[in-house]
């Protein structure tokens, strides 16, 4: 439950700049995650270890992509694998719209 919790927080922050077009909830889906956007890194860490922990299932995958894309600011800090990491960070970022929605949807599919 807290691993599709997580991948719906994380899905709404990659989102947050197309949420807008959403009818009627857009703009209010928009504020929030925007607000959640000041929270990213922090986001992405907790979201890192939540996956560690649940590796084995699709949501657990998707949720360590997820994590990797938020906290890629406190990640490339790392000293050994930190430049690595932010490489993979930013080729998934091009796909940063078509994880969110991926994201939502797993989220939503797993607290079903």
């Amino acid at each position: 439950m807290i691993v599709g919790l997580m991948l719906i927080v994380g899905g709404l922050v990659l989102l947050a700049g197309s949420l807008y077009l959403i009818p009627a909830m857009g703009k209010y889906l928009e504020k929030m995650a925007k607000f959640l956007g000041g929270f990213q890194a922090l986001i992405g860490v907790i979201a890192i270890i939540i996956a560690a922990l649940n590796i084995d299932s699709l949501a657990g995958v998707v949720l360590l992509i997820v994590g990797l894309i938020l906290a890629v600011s406190v990640m490339s800090a790392l000293p050994a694998v930190g430049k690595s990491i932010a490489k993979l960070v930013k080729a998934l970022g091009a796909f940063q719209t078509a994880i969110g929605v991926l994201a939502l949807i797993v989220g939503i599919w797993d607290l079903l």
